[in-house]
Protein backbone atom coordinates (compact mmCIF):
# COMPACT_ATOMS: atom_id res chain seq x y z
CA UNK A 1 0.00 0.00 0.00
CA UNK A 2 0.82 3.52 -0.58
CA UNK A 3 0.49 5.98 2.30
CA UNK A 4 0.27 9.97 0.85
CA UNK A 5 1.83 12.59 2.99
CA UNK A 6 -0.53 14.78 4.55
CA UNK A 7 -0.70 17.48 2.23
CA UNK A 8 -4.21 18.32 2.78
CA UNK A 9 -7.30 16.68 4.68
CA UNK A 10 -8.00 14.78 2.04
CA UNK A 11 -4.50 13.15 1.67
CA UNK A 12 -4.44 12.43 5.32
CA UNK A 13 -4.37 8.85 5.84
CA UNK A 14 -5.41 8.29 2.27
CA UNK A 15 -3.87 4.71 1.02
CA UNK A 16 -3.44 3.73 -2.87
CA UNK A 17 -2.52 0.89 -4.78
CA UNK A 18 1.05 0.42 -5.96
CA UNK A 19 0.53 -0.73 -9.56
CA UNK A 20 4.50 -0.70 -10.64
CA UNK A 21 5.53 -4.11 -10.62
CA UNK A 22 2.00 -5.77 -10.68
CA UNK A 23 0.66 -3.56 -14.19
CA UNK A 24 2.31 -4.43 -17.23
CA UNK A 25 0.61 -2.26 -19.90
CA UNK A 26 -1.36 0.93 -19.25
CA UNK A 27 -3.45 0.85 -23.05
CA UNK A 28 -5.89 -1.77 -23.50
CA UNK A 29 -6.41 -3.91 -26.52
CA UNK A 30 -8.71 -1.68 -29.15
CA UNK A 31 -10.63 -4.72 -30.35
CA UNK A 32 -11.60 -5.84 -27.04
CA UNK A 33 -12.68 -2.79 -25.65
CA UNK A 34 -15.76 -0.94 -26.22
CA UNK A 35 -18.12 1.89 -25.02
CA UNK A 36 -21.27 1.46 -22.51
CA UNK A 37 -23.55 3.38 -20.57
CA UNK A 38 -24.25 2.47 -17.00
CA UNK A 39 -27.55 2.64 -15.41
CA UNK A 40 -27.04 4.70 -12.37
CA UNK A 41 -30.00 3.40 -10.38
CA UNK A 42 -32.23 3.32 -13.07
CA UNK A 43 -34.84 0.94 -13.97
CA UNK A 44 -36.05 0.93 -17.80
CA UNK A 45 -39.09 3.11 -17.09
CA UNK A 46 -35.89 5.63 -15.92
CA UNK A 47 -37.33 5.49 -12.23
CA UNK A 48 -34.60 4.83 -9.19
CA UNK A 49 -34.20 1.34 -8.20
CA UNK A 50 -30.86 1.11 -6.34
CA UNK A 51 -29.84 4.75 -4.10
CA UNK A 52 -27.21 6.49 -4.08
CA UNK A 53 -25.81 5.82 -7.72
CA UNK A 54 -25.06 8.31 -10.03
CA UNK A 55 -21.99 10.59 -11.99
CA UNK A 56 -18.95 9.20 -11.61
CA UNK A 57 -16.04 9.00 -14.08
CA UNK A 58 -16.76 7.79 -18.06
CA UNK A 59 -15.41 4.16 -18.60
CA UNK A 60 -14.36 2.09 -20.91
CA UNK A 61 -15.61 -1.62 -20.50
CA UNK A 62 -13.19 -4.28 -21.64
CA UNK A 63 -14.48 -7.70 -22.51
CA UNK A 64 -13.76 -10.29 -20.33
CA UNK A 65 -13.83 -13.60 -21.53
CA UNK A 66 -16.16 -15.58 -18.74
CA UNK A 67 -17.45 -18.29 -20.43
CA UNK A 68 -13.64 -20.24 -21.66
CA UNK A 69 -15.03 -21.87 -24.68
CA UNK A 70 -11.60 -22.68 -25.72
CA UNK A 71 -10.60 -26.04 -24.49
CA UNK A 72 -7.75 -27.78 -24.62
CA UNK A 73 -5.46 -24.91 -26.28
CA UNK A 74 -2.71 -23.79 -23.83
CA UNK A 75 -3.09 -19.63 -23.41
CA UNK A 76 -0.07 -17.39 -22.60
CA UNK A 77 -0.35 -14.45 -20.52
CA UNK A 78 0.90 -11.54 -22.80
CA UNK A 79 0.09 -8.45 -20.21
CA UNK A 80 -1.50 -7.72 -17.18
CA UNK A 81 -3.96 -4.56 -16.74
CA UNK A 82 -5.74 -2.43 -14.25
CA UNK A 83 -9.73 -2.61 -15.15
CA UNK A 84 -11.94 -0.04 -13.63
CA UNK A 85 -14.94 -1.77 -14.05
CA UNK A 86 -13.75 -4.53 -11.82
CA UNK A 87 -11.62 -4.86 -8.53
CA UNK A 88 -9.53 -7.77 -9.95
CA UNK A 89 -7.05 -7.21 -12.65
CA UNK A 90 -6.80 -8.48 -15.63
CA UNK A 91 -4.82 -10.06 -18.23
CA UNK A 92 -4.86 -9.82 -22.32
CA UNK A 93 -4.01 -14.10 -22.76
CA UNK A 94 -2.93 -15.19 -26.18
CA UNK A 95 -4.29 -18.70 -27.40
CA UNK A 96 -1.84 -21.23 -29.17
CA UNK A 97 -4.36 -20.72 -32.25
CA UNK A 98 -3.84 -16.89 -32.38
CA UNK A 99 -6.97 -15.89 -30.28
CA UNK A 100 -6.40 -12.80 -27.96
CA UNK A 101 -8.99 -12.91 -25.16
CA UNK A 102 -9.37 -10.33 -21.61
CA UNK A 103 -9.43 -12.99 -18.64
CA UNK A 104 -9.50 -12.05 -14.63
CA UNK A 105 -6.30 -13.11 -13.35
CA UNK A 106 -5.59 -15.08 -10.19
CA UNK A 107 -3.15 -14.31 -7.51
CA UNK A 108 0.78 -15.09 -8.48
CA UNK A 109 0.40 -15.59 -12.03
CA UNK A 110 2.82 -13.21 -14.01
CA UNK A 111 3.72 -12.42 -17.79
CA UNK A 112 4.93 -15.15 -19.89
CA UNK A 113 2.71 -17.64 -17.63
CA UNK A 114 0.35 -20.35 -19.09
CA UNK A 115 -2.55 -21.91 -18.15
CA UNK A 116 -4.99 -24.08 -19.72
CA UNK A 117 -8.94 -24.82 -20.21
CA UNK A 118 -9.62 -28.82 -19.93
CA UNK A 119 -10.75 -31.98 -18.22
CA UNK A 120 -7.15 -33.59 -18.09
CA UNK A 121 -5.74 -30.20 -17.02
CA UNK A 122 -2.77 -30.38 -13.81
CA UNK A 123 -3.95 -28.99 -10.84
CA UNK A 124 -2.45 -25.67 -11.10
CA UNK A 125 -2.91 -21.58 -10.21
CA UNK A 126 -4.44 -20.63 -13.19
CA UNK A 127 -5.76 -23.74 -14.40
CA UNK A 128 -10.06 -24.50 -15.53
CA UNK A 129 -11.45 -27.88 -14.80
CA UNK A 130 -15.11 -29.10 -14.21
CA UNK A 131 -15.65 -29.23 -10.38
CA UNK A 132 -15.56 -32.77 -9.72
CA UNK A 133 -11.99 -32.95 -11.04
CA UNK A 134 -10.79 -30.82 -8.15
CA UNK A 135 -9.64 -32.38 -4.47
CA UNK A 136 -11.36 -31.15 -1.67
CA UNK A 137 -9.72 -28.38 0.05
CA UNK A 138 -8.68 -26.26 -3.66
CA UNK A 139 -9.12 -22.72 -3.79
CA UNK A 140 -11.13 -21.85 -6.71
CA UNK A 141 -12.66 -18.81 -8.40
CA UNK A 142 -14.53 -17.74 -11.19
CA UNK A 143 -17.59 -21.02 -10.63
CA UNK A 144 -20.07 -21.73 -12.81
CA UNK A 145 -23.50 -22.45 -11.41
CA UNK A 146 -24.20 -24.80 -14.65
CA UNK A 147 -22.07 -26.18 -17.35
CA UNK A 148 -21.32 -23.55 -19.94
CA UNK A 149 -23.53 -20.77 -17.99
CA UNK A 150 -20.02 -18.52 -17.71
CA UNK A 151 -18.08 -17.88 -13.95
CA UNK A 152 -20.93 -15.94 -11.93
CA UNK A 153 -19.16 -16.77 -8.22
CA UNK A 154 -16.10 -15.99 -6.55
CA UNK A 155 -14.99 -12.70 -8.72
CA UNK A 156 -13.68 -10.08 -6.75
CA UNK A 157 -10.51 -9.04 -6.21
CA UNK A 158 -9.27 -11.54 -3.28
CA UNK A 159 -12.14 -13.54 -3.40
CA UNK A 160 -11.91 -17.82 -3.81
CA UNK A 161 -14.42 -20.22 -2.45
CA UNK A 162 -13.20 -23.63 -0.78
CA UNK A 163 -14.16 -26.82 -2.10
CA UNK A 164 -15.62 -28.39 1.34
CA UNK A 165 -16.99 -31.94 0.05
CA UNK A 166 -17.99 -33.46 -3.23
CA UNK A 167 -21.47 -35.10 -2.23
CA UNK A 168 -22.90 -37.49 -5.52
CA UNK A 169 -24.51 -35.02 -8.23
CA UNK A 170 -23.02 -31.58 -6.40
CA UNK A 171 -20.25 -30.21 -5.06
CA UNK A 172 -19.79 -28.38 -1.76
CA UNK A 173 -18.52 -24.91 -1.86
CA UNK A 174 -17.83 -22.82 1.10
CA UNK A 175 -18.35 -19.22 0.07
CA UNK A 176 -16.50 -16.14 1.02
CA UNK A 177 -19.23 -14.99 2.38
CA UNK A 178 -19.05 -18.02 4.50
CA UNK A 179 -22.29 -19.67 3.39
CA UNK A 180 -21.87 -22.91 2.16
CA UNK A 181 -23.90 -24.27 -0.87
CA UNK A 182 -23.79 -27.47 -3.71
CA UNK A 183 -22.84 -26.78 -7.29
CA UNK A 184 -23.53 -28.68 -10.05
CA UNK A 185 -20.64 -30.91 -10.37
CA UNK A 186 -19.85 -30.27 -14.39
CA UNK A 187 -19.75 -26.89 -13.70
CA UNK A 188 -16.43 -25.51 -14.27
CA UNK A 189 -13.61 -23.29 -12.27
CA UNK A 190 -10.86 -21.79 -11.91
CA UNK A 191 -7.82 -22.85 -9.03
CA UNK A 192 -6.36 -20.52 -7.26
CA UNK A 193 -8.14 -16.29 -5.77
CA UNK A 194 -8.60 -13.57 -7.67
CA UNK A 195 -5.88 -11.12 -7.96
CA UNK A 196 -5.50 -8.17 -6.05
CA UNK A 197 -6.07 -8.81 -2.13
CA UNK A 198 -4.68 -5.61 -0.82
CA UNK A 199 -8.26 -3.43 -2.64
CA UNK A 200 -10.49 -3.99 0.81
CA UNK A 201 -7.59 -2.38 2.41
CA UNK A 202 -7.84 0.90 0.70
CA UNK A 203 -9.04 4.26 2.76
CA UNK A 204 -10.07 6.81 0.19
CA UNK A 205 -9.42 9.84 2.16
CA UNK A 206 -12.28 11.84 0.61
CA UNK A 207 -15.45 12.00 -0.41
CA UNK A 208 -14.45 13.11 -3.83
CA UNK A 209 -12.71 9.20 -4.52
CA UNK A 210 -16.40 7.79 -3.75
CA UNK A 211 -17.92 10.52 -6.41
CA UNK A 212 -15.26 9.07 -9.28
CA UNK A 213 -16.63 5.86 -8.39
CA UNK A 214 -20.10 6.83 -9.16
CA UNK A 215 -21.28 6.63 -5.55
CA UNK A 216 -23.72 9.69 -4.47
CA UNK A 217 -23.85 10.61 -0.44
CA UNK A 218 -26.08 9.22 1.59
CA UNK A 219 -28.30 10.57 3.83
CA UNK A 220 -29.57 8.58 7.13
CA UNK A 221 -33.17 7.92 6.97
CA UNK A 222 -34.07 9.07 10.68
CA UNK A 223 -33.11 12.50 9.20
CA UNK A 224 -35.60 12.46 6.57
CA UNK A 225 -39.51 13.42 7.02
CA UNK A 226 -42.30 10.65 7.07
CA UNK A 227 -42.96 11.36 3.48
CA UNK A 228 -39.45 10.41 2.28
CA UNK A 229 -38.53 7.34 4.84
CA UNK A 230 -40.43 5.07 7.89
CA UNK A 231 -37.43 6.35 10.30
CA UNK A 232 -37.96 9.75 9.06
CA UNK A 233 -40.05 12.39 11.57
CA UNK A 234 -39.93 12.45 15.09
CA UNK A 235 -38.84 15.17 17.76
CA UNK A 236 -35.50 15.79 17.84
CA UNK A 237 -33.32 12.93 17.39
CA UNK A 238 -35.35 10.31 18.18
CA UNK A 239 -34.96 6.70 17.46
CA UNK A 240 -36.75 5.26 14.25
CA UNK A 241 -39.81 4.43 16.01
CA UNK A 242 -39.93 0.75 15.23
CA UNK A 243 -38.53 -2.53 15.91
CA UNK A 244 -37.12 -3.60 12.55
CA UNK A 245 -34.77 -1.34 10.39
CA UNK A 246 -36.28 -0.86 6.99
CA UNK A 247 -35.33 0.29 4.00
CA UNK A 248 -37.17 3.65 2.02
CA UNK A 249 -39.24 1.39 0.47
CA UNK A 250 -40.40 -0.38 3.59
CA UNK A 251 -38.56 -3.39 3.73
CA UNK A 252 -36.59 -5.15 6.41
CA UNK A 253 -32.84 -5.03 6.28
CA UNK A 254 -29.79 -4.96 7.69
CA UNK A 255 -28.22 -6.02 11.43
CA UNK A 256 -28.92 -10.14 10.83
CA UNK A 257 -33.09 -9.64 9.65
CA UNK A 258 -34.02 -11.88 7.07
CA UNK A 259 -34.75 -10.85 3.61
CA UNK A 260 -34.35 -13.71 1.63
CA UNK A 261 -37.45 -14.76 -0.60
CA UNK A 262 -38.53 -17.71 1.36
CA UNK A 263 -39.46 -19.12 -2.26
CA UNK A 264 -35.90 -17.91 -3.80
CA UNK A 265 -35.08 -20.81 -6.50
CA UNK A 266 -31.60 -21.28 -4.98
CA UNK A 267 -32.63 -21.79 -1.45
CA UNK A 268 -32.23 -25.95 -2.04
CA UNK A 269 -28.95 -25.88 -2.91
CA UNK A 270 -27.74 -23.82 0.21
CA UNK A 271 -26.58 -26.05 2.70
CA UNK A 272 -25.91 -23.68 4.89
CA UNK A 273 -26.35 -19.36 5.07
CA UNK A 274 -24.23 -17.15 5.52
CA UNK A 275 -23.63 -14.85 9.18
CA UNK A 276 -24.99 -11.72 8.99
CA UNK A 277 -24.73 -8.82 12.06
CA UNK A 278 -22.15 -8.09 14.66
CA UNK A 279 -21.70 -11.50 15.37
CA UNK A 280 -20.83 -12.65 11.87
CA UNK A 281 -17.13 -13.07 13.15
CA UNK A 282 -15.34 -13.43 9.84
Amino acid sequence: MKRHKPTTPGRRGMTTLKYKGLITSKKPDKKLTGGFQRAKGRNNAGRITAQHRGGGRKRLYRQIDFKYRKKDIKAKIKSLEYDPNRSGFIALVSYLDGDQKYVLIPRGMKAGDEFVVSVSAPLKVGNRLPLFKIPVGTFVYNIELRQGGGAKLARSAGGYAEIIANDGSHIHLKMPSSEIRKAVKSAWASIGEVSNPKHKLVNLGKAGRNRWKGRRPKVRGSAMNPVDHPHGGGEGRGGRGRKRQKTRQGKMVGKGQKSRKPKKYSNKLIIKRRKVGKKRGI
